[in-house]
């Protein structure tokens, strides 16, 4: 039985539109911004210590989503958190046995939210901001952070 051509371009469109749309869900996030994971932060290690990456140069200044995990904050009332690659158990202030790794971003919030169980995976957007800085209220010291941030668990 033959089909008319009507009938396939409405099929093309309906397929069309079905592979489409994650597309358009993606594209609605709000501002576009580059992926950016805990691979591409660092490009080398010289005498100096940890160089990084030109991807992360490139996105100096520049909206990133990253994903990652929340370590348990300093104080609940906090509107800045650590985000690690690895889940953490414990807060590294708070335990003199403990250290930071390296690849940690500082996320520093837009707004208050509440925070989520250290094992569970976060999608952090914001604006990334590269260099040594201290935090003046807290002391910390951070070479990468987040600002203007929000995160969901995804």
């Amino acid at each position: 039985m033959k089909k008319s051509f009507g009938a396939q371009l409405s099929r093309r469109r309906t397929l069309g539109f079905v592979v489409g749309l994650p597309l358009l869900m993606v594209g609605g996030r709000g501002e576009a911004s580059d992926d950016l994971t805990f691979d591409d932060l660092y490009g080398k290690i010289s005498v100096l210590g940890l160089e990084f990456s030109e991807k992360v140069k490139k996105l100096a200044g520049k909206p990133v989503a990253m994903r990652g995990f929340m370590a348990p904050p300093l104080k609940a009332e906090a509107q800045f958190f650590v985000l690690t690659e690895v889940p953490m158990s414990i807060c590294p202030f708070c335990s003199s046995d403990s250290d930071w790794p390296d690849n940690i971003v500082v996320v520093y919030l837009n707004r208050k939210q509440t925070f989520t169980q250290p094992n569970e995976t976060i999608e952090v957007r914001g604006t990334l901001e590269v260099g040594s800085w201290t935090d003046p209220d807290t002391g910390f010291v951070s070479r990468l952070r987040i600002r203007d941030a929000a995160y969901q668990a995804v």
